[in-house]
């Protein structure tokens, strides 16, 4: 007997056959993993708003990257909290900066793993912000100077790829001019290329003593409720040599991912932010959610919206999930 309708569920049946329709898969290949380093001694100390996430010394740094290896997470990304600040955020391109000297020990002891550098000044400065500041106002042109001195310097530690994440105007393009002035052509950029200015980054200041300290970063960051903005900022960043883009926060802008994906078509990066980890381990926690699966599907979403690759603090328990511990 014809029927008027698609039988859609057979290939639902079981699960090997939905394995065998799957569309979109996620591996520990996709995943980005996020250290901060500080400058303190023998300290592994975990963040209080984003639980199983820390801040690691120098000297504990090893054993963390050592894991992430181990379940074959390809890249991490550094994120440095100095002992000192300043108005310039001169240890962010200082030789002996804490990140500098990050990536040359993680180079050193994990040379196959992919170091990615964050770009900014933010964690460096007294005042939090992403640039030098006048009169209360962050100076763009300016800032692209240290920008590029800070990525200049990281390269010259080692770093693979760096990742600028300021949102000044023309930084891909300075940051581009700088490093291949230097020696450095062949050195990637993970471009912060649509940031949006959210309120989902609240444990990451935290974890990386980095909240402004005075006013917000509206001026730099972009307008939640723009999606046009979204691409010009993307295409800019092509133009100006960039040859991955991030997407952040994720989650909430997985409208933009797919956009920024089918505009540029060029590696994306999704990046699962720290307020996002935080209220999944916070329901979790509570015991009112399935933390794994609910991490798996929000993942999954991502990739499925066009993202290449996740940038996330879920990292090593995913990692985990798909070795089936």
């Amino acid at each position: 007997m014809n029927q008027p309708f698609m039988r859609h569920r057979r290939l639902r049946q079981s699960d090997a056959i939905r394995r065998m329709v799957r569309e979109t898969t996620l591996q520990a290949d996709d995943l980005i993993y996020p250290l901060f380093v500080t400058e303190e001694k023998n300290k592994k100390t975990e963040v209080p708003s984003m639980p199983g996430v820390y801040q690691f010394s120098l000297d504990r740094l090893n054993e963390e990257v050592g894991e992430v290896e181990r379940l074959g997470i390809p890249a991490i990304i550094l994120f440095g909290v100095p002992s000192e600040k300043d108005a310039c955020g001169s240890q962010a391109y200082a030789e002996e900066g804490i990140v500098q000297r990050a990536i040359r020990q993680v180079k050193h002891t994990f040379p196959n793993m992919v170091v990615i550098a964050d770009t900014c000044l933010c964690e460096f400065t007294d005042h939090g912000h992403c640039g030098l500041v006048k009169e209360g106002d962050v100076l763009n042109d300016e800032s692209l100077a240290l920008l590029t001195k800070t990525a200049v310097s990281q390269a010259e530690a080692g770093a693979d790829i760096i990742a600028p994440s300021n949102m000044m105007d023309g930084f891909v393009y300075a940051i581009r001019n700088g490093l291949d002035e230097a020696g450095f052509t062949d050195i990637p950029i993970m471009s912060y290329a649509v940031k949006y200015a959210s309120a989902f980054y609240g444990p990451f200041r935290d974890a990386a003593n980095s909240a402004p300290a005075f006013g917000d970063r509206k001026t730099y960051q972009m307008d939640a409720a723009n999606r046009e903005e979204a691409l010009r900022e993307a295409h800019s960043d092509v133009e100006q040599g960039a040859d991955f883009l991030i997407v952040k926060p994720a989650l909430s802008y997985l409208d933009i991912v797919r956009e920024v994906k089918n505009e540029t078509g060029m590696p994306l990066v999704a990046y699962n932010v720290s307020g996002e980890y935080a209220m999944v381990k916070a329901a979790a926690q509570n015991g009112w959610i399935d933390e794994k699966a609910m991490v798996m599907e929000t993942l999954i979403s991502m990739k499925r919206a066009g993202a290449d690759l996740i940038l996330t603090y879920h990292a090593k328990d995913v990692a985990n999930w798909l070795k089936g511990s």
